[in-house]
């Protein structure tokens, strides 16, 4: 245990939030006394989602994977496999029910642990991560609560331990790519962005309880992955429930809490319908099928419209419960130019207009753009990130944790990211309970975002 208690003074003197001194003597002992320099890895939760970073971490020779934690045996069987088959040692399993990631926080050889587990479990199992010495890579949603966005700032702040959320949207390419044309002022002075969740999940949140994304009408216990869960918050929740994948990327474009940060929002929603209709369409399902007699709670298509201190504004939508293709509906508009995501992150890019470049007018396909632009993360890394989960986007996201926590670098995304992010969820829950009335977003950083610099992509090698 004294090991892990140097450890944990290590992290609180350093703080991973760039060190701008030397480290000390008793720093660089604990820095050594990991073996081989690597980091030692948990997960918590290992379904679907978990799986693509047992995958990345399997092959990567600078982690080794400890121990994982997951009541579902056949989701850990499917991960030790993944584990076999990349020729690692076999990590140590904690099964016994929804809390026995406690008992995986309590190892002294575990620098940091990966949570991709059930919305709901988020905000405790950081915070217990936290209060255990562990460095958090938490995946996104959003939060239940408003107050667990602040429990987790506090006990980053109290421990001294960063967290960084796995929103991977942020290292898509063509994103990358457009962040890249803002950073050199192409589009003029930054107007207004849009993104969201346009993603028809129908069929994650009903299977037939043996295959992932089977054919069904079934969730909860009858059926399998995210079914089991994700459904309820369609009948319990009337919000903006995804809000990371469409904010993270186009909030690292103006800075939010580096220069910005978010004030207000207004959300709106539809009647639910979608879901209701896919059971009663659906060959399992019917009008006299059980699950056709649930009110849904969640409006088909939420639209959630923010404002910025620097006076941007935003607009997110979240529509997952109606038939359409995959986009995320990404938009980025300033004084000289636009760019609208048209193609589902596909290599053509969408399409883009400049005032002092293009024909008067008339929009421009915009690969050629993309690849002028080409992020230098993925002129390096894009053939390592090949085949990775999402377009090989994954890959950027699991690389800047590791290498961060390595370096002793600050997190590109870090706390008040995250809180800000996941604040969303409630604050648009309340907004559409109130008929839209606007919510004021909480400063997490409490003013630091005067004076922190911009650090997303901001010359890091690798990360």
């Amino acid at each position: 245990m004294t090991h892990n208690m140097n450890r944990r003074k290590f992290i609180r003197n350093t703080g991973l939030a760039g060190l701008s001194v030397a480290l000390s003597l008793e720093s660089i002992q604990a820095l050594s006394s990991q073996k081989n320099n690597k980091v030692r890895v948990g997960l918590i939760g290992v379904g679907l989602r978990g799986q693509e970073h047992v995958r990345l971490m399997a092959t990567r020779p600078d982690v080794e994977i400890i121990a994982m934690a997951d009541p579902d045996l056949k989701m850990m069987a499917t991960s030790q496999n993944i584990i076999a088959k990349a020729g690692k040692p076999k990590p140590v399993e904690f099964t016994n029910g929804n809390y026995d990631y406690q008992n995986l926080l309590k190892r002294d050889d575990i620098d940091a642990v990966i949570i991709a587990t059930p919305w709901e479990w988020h905000a405790p199992q950081t915070i217990d991560a936290l209060n255990a010495g562990k460095i958090p890579g938490v995946e996104v949603s959003g939060a239940i609560h408003l107050k667990d966005c602040w429990d987790m700032v506090n006990a980053s702040e109290k421990t001294g331990i960063p967290v960084m959320p796995l929103e991977n949207v942020c290292y898509r390419r063509d994103v990358l790519a457009v962040f890249n044309m803002v950073k050199q002022g192409m589009f003029g002075e930054i107007l207004h962005l849009q993104g969201g969740y346009q993603h028809d999940l129908r069929a994650v949140k009903f299977n037939d309880g043996v295959t992932p994304y089977g054919s069904g009408v079934e969730f909860g216990d009858k059926a399998m992955s995210e079914a089991k869960w994700r459904t309820q918050y369609s009948i319990d929740k009337n919000g903006e429930l995804y809000p990371t994948h469409g904010l993270g990327p186009v909030g690292t474009m103006i800075d939010l809490n580096r220069g910005n940060r978010l004030t207000k929002l207004s959300s709106i929603a539809t009647k639910a319908r979608g879901l209701h209709r896919y059971i009663v369409n659906h060959p399992k399902g019917g009008k006299d099928h059980p699950n056709a007699k649930i009110t849904f709670k969640l409006g088909d298509i939420v639209t959630t419209q923010i404002q910025t201190a620097n006076n941007e504004t935003i607009v997110l939508t979240h529509d997952t419960s109606s038939p359409r293709p995959y986009n995320l509906g990404f938009r980025v508009q300033g004084t000289n130019g636009i760019w609208q995501d048209t193609h589902a992150g596909q290599p053509d890019g969408g399409l883009i207009y400049f005032e002092d470049k293009s024909k008067p007018h008339t929009w421009e396909n915009s690969e050629g753009y993309m690849k002028q632009y080409d992020h230098p993360l993925w002129v390096k890394y894009g053939n390592d990130a090949a085949g990775a989960g999402h377009g090989g986007m994954d890959w950027f996201i699991d690389n800047a944790f590791i290498e961060c926590i390595k370096r002793k670098a600050e997190f590109p995304l870090d706390i008040y990211d995250l809180a800000t992010w996941y604040a969303i969820t409630p604050l648009s829950e309340k907004s559409i309970a109130q008929g839209g009335k606007l919510q004021t977003i909480p400063d997490f950083t409490r003013g630091k975002w005067k004076t922190r610099k911009p650090l997303f992509c901001a010359g890091q090698e690798d990360y």
